[in-house]
């Protein structure tokens, strides 16, 4: 359901019983995990966006979430609004 990589990949999967007896399937909730160690930070540009800014510190435009995990940032697009804003960058193989 989810691409390798996904900030949902290791969350577990669970299943409930609907009201008309079919079985619903669901992730279950995503906690941000909590201490992510930063390894340097990164200026936002003018024209930045999470996918461009995910590639220059960490290889990989899909691994945004990852910032956003780290900044403890909700919406992605809150991580770039601001040039000249400093983004954390977590290690590339730690969680945080």
């Amino acid at each position: 359901m989810f691409f390798r990589g996904s900030r949902y990949e290791h969350v577990a999967d669970a299943s409930i019983a609907g009201p008309d007896g079919r079985t619903i399937r669901y992730k279950r909730m995503r906690f941000v995990p909590a201490g992510g160690t930063a390894r340097l930070a990164l200026v936002v540009q003018d024209g930045d966006r999470p996918d461009l800014v995910a590639w220059r510190a960490l290889g990989d435009p899909e691994q945004f979430w990852r910032l956003c995990d780290v900044n403890r940032v909700l919406r992605p697009v809150d991580l770039t609004a601001q040039p000249g804003r400093r983004v954390a960058v977590p290690s590339r193989t730690g969680d945080g």
